[in-house]
Parts: structure tokens; sequence; C-alpha cells
């Protein structure tokens, strides 16, 4: 059973943070043009990150499986390093995470969830897709001329 909680100021597994966001996004390698910015985080920076925006973990046992990073806009939550270790895909991990963004935004008063996939990810378009989340905005990264990421919100009723 997954359990997810937030990421509290004792967490000191940010090595393990680490490694689990790599892996999960090894799959991008040499797929997605600019590389992901998973390679530039160090344990140092995942620590500012969980200061500065809303960390979740989801752990199966002492295990950890699953995190995402979350921080409050204006109008959405915006989701962001989504991860689920590749032997944990499929197994309602990411599912898992998504309902506590959810419950999360609702709490905070805000209307969507909003979050940005490579462009070159269809499986990730289409999982998202059927979690609700629907193609908002194509976006550019800076020295690209052709869009390189999607944006996709999911409105909460």
């Amino acid at each position: 059973m997954t359990e997810v909680r937030s990421i509290g100021p004792d967490f000191d597994g940010w090595d393990a943070l680490l490694s689990l966001i790599l892996s999960a996004f090894a799959f991008m390698d040499g797929l997605i043009d600019p590389p992901s910015s998973a390679h530039r985080l160090t344990p140092d920076a995942l620590a500012k990150k969980a200061r500065e925006e809303i960390g979740l973990l989801a752990v199966e046992g002492d295990m950890l499986v699953g995190c995402m990073f979350l921080k409050p806009e204006e109008e959405s939550l915006y989701i962001g390093k989504l991860a689920v270790l590749p032997s944990f895909q499929g197994r309602g991990v990411g599912r898992s995470l998504l309902e506590h963004a959810e419950a999360l935004a609702r709490k905070k008063g805000l209307a969507t969830l909003r979050l940005e996939t490579r462009v070159e990810l269809a499986a990730n378009h289409a999982l998202f897709a059927r979690w609700g989340f629907v193609r908002t905005a194509e976006k550019s990264h800076p020295g690209f001329a052709r869009p390189t990421s999607i944006e996709m919100c999911k409105t909460l009723v």
C-alpha cells in the first residue's frame, strides 16, 4: 500500500530522492531536447526546492517509490518533478500523488492543476489525458524556435 506524505523538516533522504528522480527520468535521455533539468539537481538543490515548494513522497514500507513537487500559483497548483520508480510504474503511485495534489489544491482554493511535459513524450500526454488533464499550450525552452513542452491542465470540480 502506497503512503503519500509531505517532505518534513527532518527528512534527510536527499540522495535517495535524487536517485529516484534520475531513475524515473532516465528513459528521456537521448529522447528529449533540451535534456531534462533533473540532471542539474543535487541533494542540496532538492532540499532548497522542498523549502520553497511543497514536496510529497510516495512510500511503500521503508522504500521511497515516488515524489512530486507542488508550487501554488495565482489560480493553479503547478506539478513538477512527478517521478515514480520504473519498477513501481503502473501500480497507482502516480495517481495517489495526484490525488493528494488535487486535495491540496482544493484546500488552497485553487481551481486547476497545471503541469508541463515534453513534446516528445506522447505516452505521458496520453497518461495525463486519462487522468483528466487537457492540453492548454505549447511552449519553447530558451534558444528553441520549435515547441519543446506542452502545458496540460486539469480543472477541479
